[in-house]
């Protein structure tokens, strides 16, 4: 069984659940998303919870694996028309810098020209100083975002010069040690 699986997910009060066959739609007050679940997994709502149960009467690795993953997105869906979602990356270098045009992201980060970032209108990016926010309602593209912002300009291990996440520790190396000649 499914450990992820088998718990209830909690509908606040000010979100709404609409399931049709395998399409589930929730929408609150910060947007609305809407996904198709695998047809090995049913839904039902009872007493304010969604529960996710495996249509199959045995159970496999591949269906524990389905019905874990269904439950996690449902759950993140929830989530983030309530909530919203949110990833904070930090720029480091002299000269390194990022700017807002229109609904794209510029970044100098050290080429010959500017990157330029189209950004979805679902996604709202907002830059302080040094500090690029990521944020939206959908996990899955506000994480995929800035991943593609960190992968302009991976933060290197000598100087830490780059883009990383708020909080992430870039392992140091340590660099080439001058050794005098003895004559």
């Amino acid at each position: 069984m499914s450990r992820i699986g088998k718990k209830a997910i909690l509908i606040p009060a000010d979100a709404k659940i609409d399931i049709k066959e395998q399409e589930v739609k929730v929408s609150g007050p910060l947007g609305e998303l809407t996904r198709k679940i695998d047809l090995a997994i049913k839904m039902e709502i009872k007493d304010g919870q969604i529960l996710l149960l495996p249509r199959q009467k045995e159970y496999s690795k591949k269906i524990g694996a389905i019905w874990g993953l269904s439950r996690a997105i449902l759950a993140n869906m929830v989530i983030g028309v309530t909530k919203g979602f949110e990833k904070k990356l930090q720029i480091e270098g002299i000269g390194y810098k990022a700017a807002l045009e229109g609904a794209d992201l510029v970044l100098s980060v050290g080429f010959t020209s500017p990157v330029k970032i189209k950004c979805p209108p679902d996604i709202k990016l907002l830059v302080e100083k040094n500090i690029i926010t990521v944020s939206g309602v959908d996990k899955e593209k506000v994480g995929q975002i800035a991943a593609i912002i960190k992968k302009v300009k991976k933060a290197e291990p000598y100087k830490g010069k780059g883009i990383k996440y708020v909080g992430e520790k870039i392992r140091r190396k340590e660099g080439k040690k001058v050794i005098s000649a003895k004559t």
